[in-house]
């Protein structure tokens, strides 16, 4: 056995030894049927290979789940330039349609299925929902960095795109030995699609390797129909070491990791100062005045830490999901921000039947609400964009934050109908809408007169729609990257079904990409036709309104490095606001938390009510309800 090998060996085995002795000090709750010390009863057993699998069969008895026979424990096959490479899926019983997963590269030396259940994590995904992607080292052992990277090239291209199981979009690493080297190698080659990272016993990346990244900028460049981004002059690029991206190193290699630690430093813009932490050891904070664009909206929450010592994986575990981020492709839409902690939150996962399906919604009451609205809060329907489960919208959009802050309910509407068995998508909107609405008025202190809808992409059509065929629905909508308009009949289709436009106003507002769908190019006032100006003619014919009543042709500018761009248009009566159109210039078409916000914004100053004759009467509030006496009827 040659020094490296030994090396190699030696590594992975501390690091399972290391592993294996820590985890009985986890402190979370064990899965049904755990042993003590967070190991699962159950070993994994022999893998399943995926190689020539037929697909998964559509499971409708799984409201936003991964068909029942896709989960345990599997194996995956590559051909890597004449050599078979192999890779592990473990996938928990209750893993949902686009599950947050955990990429782990495994240390040499060592079994799988053993480090995986010593380690504790298949237990960590059982007890989540949450499934793992297992990288494994060839038959000689771990590779350099470069070695490896047609194997990592590989393996994560069926990872991220398959029709056995499908991901959140972004994913959460943890790297052992000499596994963590070549993982740790991908991150800085797509560092967009990385949550958060933890190295063990990791020798590092080269500088030469570094650099040959570093100065790397994200361009204008959108994907497939999308529209392109054209930045101004003199506008600065984002280079790939200025991705935010946290950072936890355990035991790492002292004479080597030097280069990886200063870059992961620069990349999260970290002080020169660093604090003493009892789990984290060494942590550098990103500045309190930092200025990049991945934490514009958050603020300075990201961090690169390193310990001495081992730990256990429910400290790594700890360490990964306190982030969530999303955008995988566009690097100026990109956010990293808090996930939400259901159980902190109150959030409560329920299902109902559905013309016939089982359907799954979340409902999320605040502690706020009662504080601030007694028994009469508002609420906030949350339609998702097509292909996004109820829990990626969630976290996505950050409308918890908004919730958490201005006492809201959300209700966020689970899809169901599949293009494949793996994804999801909007079905029998306006049944489920119906069935919804009487369940939340019954069921929580709300006040009816004040539902409001907002959606992003397909989710936003379905509000769209909802606003010309049924306006009564809501007291105001507003949502982003799809509008609607009826079509020469005078109608617009909600679930297969031409509805015919109502014709009555509603406040309205609309957010968009500058890189967003083709038809949504451009603005108002270009030589451009499309879905976009249909919308707007619409709900200003329906408000006695025209084009040249806007406040300034211009837009007026807002936000982060001034990136929207918005026009309004007002009430001739009451001066208040009621439609309202917002051009984020520097976002494709995947929405941002930085919107979220704007939208509560508008949504929050509008009632509605009807009247005997089933007339609906609005009313505008400058103080959003706070102050009884300055409601006013549109």
């Amino acid at each position: 056995m040659s020094t490296i090998d030994r090396r190699r060996l030696l590594r992975g085995t501390a690091a399972l030894a290391a592993a294996a002795t820590l985890t009985g000090q986890a402190t979370t709750r064990p899965a049904a049927g755990a042993r003590p010390g967070g190991t699962t009863a159950s070993p994994l057993g022999e893998p399943q290979s995926l190689d020539g699998r037929p697909f998964p069969a559509y499971d409708w008895s799984r409201a936003s789940k991964l068909p029942r026979e896709m989960t345990g424990y599997w194996t995956k096959s590559f051909d890597v330039a004449g050599t078979t490479r192999t890779a592990k899926v473990y996938i928990s019983a209750e893993t949902p349609i686009r599950s947050y997963y955990t990429v782990i590269a495994v240390p040499d030396g060592v079994a799988t299925s053993e480090f995986l259940r010593r380690a504790d994590w298949a237990g960590v995904a059982d007890r989540r929902a949450e499934g793992l992607f297992v990288l494994e080292p060839g038959p000689d052992g771990w590779g350099g960095a470069t070695e490896e990277l047609a194997y990592l090239e590989a393996a994560m291209a069926f990872f991220q795109n398959n029709r056995y199981f499908s991901i959140f979009g972004l994913h959460y690493l943890a790297g052992y030995g000499s596994g963590a080297a070549a993982l740790e190698a991908w991150a800085v080659a797509h560092p967009l699609r990385v949550i958060s990272q933890v190295y063990v016993d990791s020798p590092g990346l080269s500088a030469d390797h570094l650099a040959s990244y570093a100065g790397r900028e994200f361009g204008g460049e959108t994907e497939g129909s999308y529209t392109p981004v054209d930045f101004p002059d003199g506008f600065d690029l984002i280079r790939y070491d200025e991705t935010v991206l946290p950072t936890w190193y355990i035991r790492p290699d002292r004479h080597t990791i030097g280069a990886s630690l200063s870059y992961w430093k620069r990349a999260n813009d970290t002080g020169g100062r660093a604090r003493q932490d009892p789990t984290l050891g060494t942590v550098y904070r990103q500045r309190r005045d930092s200025r990049r664009w991945m934490t514009s909206h958050a603020g300075p929450i990201s961090q690169v830490a390193v310990r001495q010592h081992p730990t256990d994986t429910r400290r790594i575990v700890d360490f990964l999901t306190r982030y969530t981020r999303y955008e995988n492709f566009f690097a100026y839409g990109n956010q990293l921000f808090q996930r939400a902690d259901y159980a902190r939150l109150g959030v409560q996962v329920r299902t109902m039947m559905v013309a016939g399906f089982v359907r799954e919604y979340l409902v999320h009451v605040p502690r706020a609400a009662r504080r601030l609205w007694g028994d009469r809060a508002p609420v906030v329907f949350v339609w998702p964009g097509n292909s996004q489960t109820a829990k990626v919208f969630f976290d996505a959009a950050q409308w918890w934050t908004v919730a958490e802050r201005e006492g809201c309910v959300l209700v966020v509407i689970g899809e169901q109908y599949s293009a494949t068995s793996v994804s999801v998508s909007h079905r029998d909107s306006h049944t489920f809408y119906r069935q919804l609405r009487e369940v939340i008025t019954d069921e929580f202190a709300v006040d009816p007169t004040r539902f409001y809808s907002t959606g992003q992409s397909a989710g936003s059509a379905v509000t769209q729609n909802f606003a010309i065929a049924y306006p009564e629905y809501f007291a105001a909508v507003a949502s982003t990257s799809f509008t609607t308009a009826p079509d020469a009949a005078g109608t617009v289709t909600i679930d297969g079904v031409q509805v015919p436009a109502s014709g009555r106003p509603i406040p309205n507002y609309q957010i968009y990409g500058y890189g967003d769908l083709g038809f949504l190019a451009g603005d108002l006032w270009d030589d451009t036709q499309n879905s976009l100006d249909s919308w707007a003619q619409y709900h200003l014919r329906t408000n006695g309104l025209t084009l040249a009543g806007v406040d300034t042709v211009a837009g007026r500018r807002h936000g982060w490095h001034d990136r929207f761009q918005t026009w309004t248009w007002r009430d001739g009566d009451t001066a208040a606001p009621v439609l309202k159109l917002s051009k984020n210039l520097y976002r494709s078409h995947n929405t941002m938390p930085e919107e979220s916000p704007l939208l509560w914004d508008f949504l929050k100053h509008y009632s509605s009510e009807a009247d005997r004759d089933g007339t609906v009467v609005r009313y505008y509030s400058r103080s959003a309800f706070r102050n009884p006496r300055d409601r006013k009827r549109l």
